[in-house]
């Protein structure tokens, strides 16, 4: 049972039904059911156009829950008077389902999550297992976030940038429960590179290929942090960081350049290091500057500043660092390494100590909180 193949195929197949005027959440509700329909009968059988099965009995799904509200529904529509899939359903119905579930009415929760059931075929448990959150908590969140798109109607390009926000979103969470939704995020990435040739979709498949094929090093075997100056780059994946080099180079050759083609040079350039010492700093630098130019973003800034203490010392680092709001998440812990780079592990261990009480994830907390203890110890000492 080839399960990939069904997640594939499932934004398709709810686009044709849309298309043939189905409400969205009807259609996705109609396709779910023609998914668990095909678990069942394809390990024994399956079709020779798995995509026309799929339509076919979503079609046929729809239109049984549709006859059912009479009350709400007066019209009747045969199966047989419907187009068979093939030439006549040629439209790019995946693209589209993609700009519907990241409308800009959503929250970014619900558009992550609408993006993961529609666009990646996942289960309502599998999201929210992904998420640890209960399973009816992740099926309210999908139910309201379906119906607020359903009379959404494409009369104009979709926003790609809003796209892009959400997939990214969807690889930023990295791996929880029994769903890899990095791996996810880049196969939805990968899929929408194929259908459009905005560089910016490229810059972001890019810079998911190069951040993911530093994963295996990224932590210990005791399920510690390991920063990036310290990891085992033998265990990095040179295989998609030659991809992600490949397509950020043909994203840059076309001269538009955006914040993902930007964020993925710098992530080349640290791939591209055989070691933390050979690191081109001074590159690093020049790209969060174009980064910086493009979006002013002060997590940008933020990073600005640590390339900038490696590049042209801690000094420098912690100049650039005073230009920031100390609000900023990982303000804190940026002040203490460019504290200590500077000499200084007084301030530096109190300030991962304090970094360490704000940190939002325990890895990071406990990475901090043994910086803190490493520099105390060498003080008493």
């Amino acid at each position: 049972m080839d399960e990939a193949l069904l997640r594939t195929l499932t934004p398709a197949v709810i686009g044709v039904l849309v298309r043939r005027g189905a409400d969205f959440a009807s259609a996705e509700d109609a396709v779910q059911d023609a998914l668990v329909e095909a678990l069942r009968v394809w390990p024994d059988d399956q079709p020779r156009d798995p995509r026309g099965w799929l339509v076919t009995v979503a079609w046929r799904k729809f239109l049984d829950a549709a006859r059912a509200e009479t009350s709400r529904r007066h019209r009747e529509v045969r199966v047989e008077s419907e187009p068979a899939p093939g030439a006549g359903e040629a439209v790019d119905d995946t693209l589209q389902l993609y700009f519907r579930c990241a409308h800009p009415s959503l929250t970014p929760a619900s558009a992550v999550a609408l993006t993961l059931r529609a666009v990646g075929g996942l289960t309502t448990r599998q999201i929210a297992r992904a998420y640890l959150v209960p399973e009816a908590t992740m099926a309210q969140r999908i139910s309201r976030a379906k119906r607020t798109v359903s009379g959404v109607r494409f009369d104009r390009p979709g926003d790609v940038a809003t796209v892009l926000r959400v997939l990214y979103l969807v690889f930023n969470e990295g791996y929880s429960g029994d769903v890899d939704l990095a791996g996810e995020a880049i196969r939805l990435t990968r899929q929408l590179a194929a259908r459009t040739h905005h560089e910016e979709v490229a810059g972001l498949l890019a810079l998911m290929l190069l951040h993911h094929a530093r994963r295996p090093a990224r932590t210990g075997p005791d399920g510690r942090l390991v920063p990036l100056a310290e990891q085992d780059r033998g265990l990095w994946d040179t295989r998609l960081i030659a991809e992600g080099v490949d397509v950020l180079q043909a994203a840059l050759a076309r001269d538009r350049l955006g914040e993902f083609q930007a964020q993925a040079a710098v992530a080349a350039l640290h791939a591209d290091a055989r070691s933390a010492e050979e690191t081109d700093w001074v590159q690093i630098v020049e790209w969060y500057d174009e980064l910086v130019r493009l979006t002013d973003n002060p997590v940008a800034r933020l990073n600005r500043a640590v390339a900038v203490g490696e590049a042209d010392g801690a000094r420098a680092g912690l100049a650039a660092l005073a230009e920031l709001d100390p609000a900023l998440p990982r303000y804190t812990a940026v002040a203490a390494y460019l504290h200590e780079r500077d000499g200084d592990p007084v301030t530096a261990a109190r300030l991962y100590g304090e970094a360490a009480r704000s940190a939002t994830s325990l890895p990071e907390r406990d990475h901090l909180t043994r910086e803190a203890a490493r520099l105390n110890a060498k003080l008493r000492g």
